[in-house]
């Protein structure tokens, strides 16, 4: 992970549908996806990637105009 750039920052186990997780911090996306790609690369670990975001990361897409409107929905309706 030093060597992309990142940190892991924690693994953790668990019972369920998957056994292990580990926290990870990425410089990107990109950097994520190589980390994943090399360890399933061997065919012993299976990985899934979740980007997380933070507070200021979310606020900044809520605060963000989509244009969005829900299926069924006017113009006229949206506005009111």
């Amino acid at each position: 992970m030093k060597t992309l750039g990142g940190k892991l920052d924690g693994i953790y186990y668990a019972l369920g549908e998957a056994d292990v997780y580990a926290l990870c911090e990425c410089p990107d996306h990109v950097t994520a996806a190589a980390f994943a790609l090399a360890a399933s690369s061997s065919g012993l670990v299976r990985t899934k990637t979740i980007p997380l975001m933070t507070v200021a990361e979310t606020d900044r897409a809520l605060g963000m105009k989509t244009g969005y409107k829900a299926p069924g929905k006017s113009s006229k309706a949206a506005k009111a």
